[in-house]
């Protein structure tokens, strides 16, 4: 198996993982708040995709998902749409909201897609690539994509424990 199967069979898990923990959810079960103030899995799905979309997006050249799809306007969130969800705090986590799964997961295929785009063409010697120099050591696009990858397994597992919750309810 090269890198890049190794990448498209990893961010496909994520893809499945997402789509188990929304599907089927009404809105008062996606937008809840566990204990009142934690990441509901709206915001957790909502925040894992807008840093993939940003992330791989910066990373190939593209442009983000969330503006050049026109989901920034069917969110229509009272944030910027450039927030990604990063160092939110509790009042902004109550602002993603969702009236429906259907437009988290629909987001997210949406970003799934472009992500296999820029995959598509990958090369082993395309990881080493510098792709933020905002960092010491500067950040490659291998280690960019499997800190997407990190991130996006830590907030998925985190909404399937929050469906877990709504369902022992």
């Amino acid at each position: 198996m090269h890198a890049q199967d190794v990448l498209v069979e990893a961010y496909g898990r994520i893809k499945d993982e997402v789509h188990a923990a929304v599907v089927g959810l009404s809105p008062d079960e996606l937008n809840a708040r566990p204990g009142g103030t934690a990441n509901s899995i709206t915001w957790l799905i909502w925040h894992l995709t807008r840093v993939q979309d940003d992330h791989v997006a910066d990373a190939f050249g593209f442009k983000q998902v969330y503006l050049s799809g026109g989901w920034a306007d069917r969110f229509a969130l009272p944030l910027s749409e450039d927030d990604t969800g990063y160092g939110h705090d509790a009042r902004q986590v109550g602002e993603v909201r969702v009236d429906s799964g259907d437009l988290l997961t629909g987001y997210y295929d949406a970003v799934h897609e472009q992500t296999l785009r820029a995959l598509g063409g990958l090369r082993a010697e395309d990881l080493d690539r510098v792709v933020d120099e905002n960092w010491t050591p500067a950040v490659t696009l291998g280690a960019r994509l499997v800190s997407v990858l990190s991130d996006d397994l830590q907030h998925v597992g985190q909404a399937a424990y929050a469906r877990g919750l709504s369902a022992a309810d």
